[in-house]
């Protein structure tokens, strides 16, 4: 049976806990969650689920990333995905310095078009290429924005950003991440693009969802509304706009706020109703399936695990759906089953995400939490989940 290294996330909490000098009875006072929930937590009788670690990380006062142990190094040099990270750091600090005479690019046509299909490999959870092609895409492109400035070069840049931004949180580089936001917002402003700039008001607002500052994330997702055009119906418009609504979703989910969030799925249905799958409009997803797994997300959220399987069954995914978000789903209902003492199906839908997105299974915190969850459940651990755990390494 798989074996504890010491180095998991209820073991950190107790290690900040302790640098904090607080007692268990005193930092369960400052969070949602009961002493015996906390204790269980911290000797690995329990799972630390995302809510649960942002609510410790913001009582405590640190980065949610101390306590998940986050970016997850050794896998990551396993899989040769840690050395792509350099160059990519590297391209985002490009943006102010004006044009370099030595970077030869490629036509402006050719580099919006390979944008576009960065943004298509992080969807369809190929990290591994994403990451080795945007730092020469970035640079690039910075390059030809100095030169020849065109709104499209603009958008072209933003979408590199956006697809930074993307493939560092799914790696963990939370810090990376924000910066790729920023940059962002830098190429939204000089390409006069307000959905461009109201989509980084969604990422921002995940930024706190992860951070447990919700009401922040709510106020950024408000914010994103407003930069949209009054009485914008184009569908690219809807389709941001309807996206935010999702965003605001599960922020309000997680602030306990049932009626706001049930509110935000309803204006999002309204969304999908009129745009139909608009899962490729800035390869956002959205779309009539897409608010329904944010229907059942909130429902986890809200730590209603009956309600959030029942709907879990009720989903039929399409074929056309992006990996990713495939593997989201599937990452999202191990989780409830598990929280329902369901381990068999838990690991069923583990396997589900690991066959459909490896790189993003191995490296998602609820993916990892959830597995070490189920080897504590087992009073003999199946091969299946041996495999499992031997490949987040613990």
């Amino acid at each position: 049976m798989p074996t504890r290294d010491g180095d998991y996330t209820g073991t950190r909490i107790k290690e900040q806990r302790r640098l904090a000098g607080l007692t268990q009875r005193e930092l369960s006072d400052r969070i949602p969650y009961s002493y015996s929930w906390l204790t269980q937590v911290e000797c690995g009788a329990r799972p630390a689920s995302s809510d649960f670690v942002a609510a410790v990380a913001r009582a405590l006062r640190i980065d949610v990333t101390v306590l998940t142990g986050q970016p997850y190094v050794t896998q990551m040099q396993e899989d040769r995905l840690a050395e792509l990270i350099r160059p990519i750091r590297e391209s985002l600090d490009l943006y102010d310095l004006g044009d370099d005479p030595r970077v030869t690019t490629r036509t402006a046509e050719e580099l919006v078009t390979v944008a576009e299909e960065l943004c298509a490999h992080v969807r369809a959870a190929h990290l591994h290429a994403a990451a080795a092609a945007l730092p020469d895409v970035i640079t690039e492109l910075t390059a030809l924005c100095w030169r020849s400035p065109t709104t499209e070069l603009w958008q072209a840049l933003g979408s590199a950003y956006r697809t930074a931004h993307d493939v560092t949180v799914k790696l963990g580089y939370f810090d990376l991440a924000s910066v790729a936001l920023d940059r962002l917002g830098w190429a939204a402003e000089r390409a006069s693009d307000p959905c461009l700039a109201a989509m980084r008001q969604y990422f921002r607002g995940l930024v706190y969802f992860r951070e447990g500052e919700y009401g922040i994330g709510l106020r950024l997702v408000g914010s994103g509304h407003r930069l949209l055009a009054p009485g914008d119906a184009t569908r690219e418009a809807l389709t941001v706009a309807g996206q935010l609504h999702l965003g605001g979703s599960v922020l309000a989910a997680r602030a306990e706020n049932a009626s706001a969030a049930a509110d935000h799925i309803a204006r999002a249905r309204e969304y999908a109703g009129r745009v139909g799958d608009a899962s490729k409009v800035h390869w956002l997803n959205f779309g009539p399936v897409n608010v329904a797994l944010h229907e059942m997300t909130v429902a986890m959220e809200m730590r209603q695990y009956d309600e959030a399987l029942r709907q879990a069954k009720a989903i039929k995914l399409p074929a056309s759906i992006a990996t990713s978000r495939r593997a989201h789903f599937f990452i999202d209902r191990a989780r409830v089953e598990m929280e329902l003492g369901k381990a068999e199906a838990s690991l069923r839908s583990l396997w589900a995400a690991r066959r459909a997105a490896p790189e993003q299974t191995r490296y998602h915190p609820g993916a990892r939490e959830t597995i070490r969850g189920l080897v504590h459940l087992s009073r003999r651990t199946p091969e299946p989940l041996r495999n499992m755990a031997g490949w987040i390494g613990m």
